[in-house]
């Protein structure tokens, strides 16, 4: 087991910002942050954005023109800054990391946004 440390949620009003990060504890380098994902009632979990090691990114439509991911490689971090905030954004924001080695793939426990006036 190898914890994942997500952070940078919180309460907002709609059009407000928020900058999430995504970490592995300890300053474990085998596994490294891609993908944020929204987590919905059941469990389901929504792709947000991911960021792959090779460059390549995703965002869902939702997303677009709001959000951007981003990566720190020397703290083998993964951000998602989120503008413009809008109730339909709200949920557990999890975090999927990748092994380098193996490319198994593990989620974090997410950190929670709310969106509310």
């Amino acid at each position: 087991q190898v914890p994942v440390v997500e952070s940078g949620g919180g309460l907002v009003q709609p059009g407000e910002s928020l900058r999430l990060s995504c970490a592995l504890a300890n300053g474990n380098t085998n596994w490294v942050p891609e993908t944020w994902y929204r987590q919905t009632p059941g469990n389901q979990r929504d792709l947000v954005a991911t960021l792959t090691t090779a460059g390549a990114t995703t965002y869902a439509d939702s997303a677009k023109g709001r959000f951007t991911i981003s990566r720190d490689t020397v703290m083998n971090k993964r951000h998602l800054q989120m503008n413009n905030l809008k109730p339909k954004d709200a949920g557990v924001y999890v975090c999927k990391v990748r092994n380098v080695i193996t490319k198994v793939t593990r989620w974090g426990m997410g950190t929670q946004v709310t969106v509310s006036s």
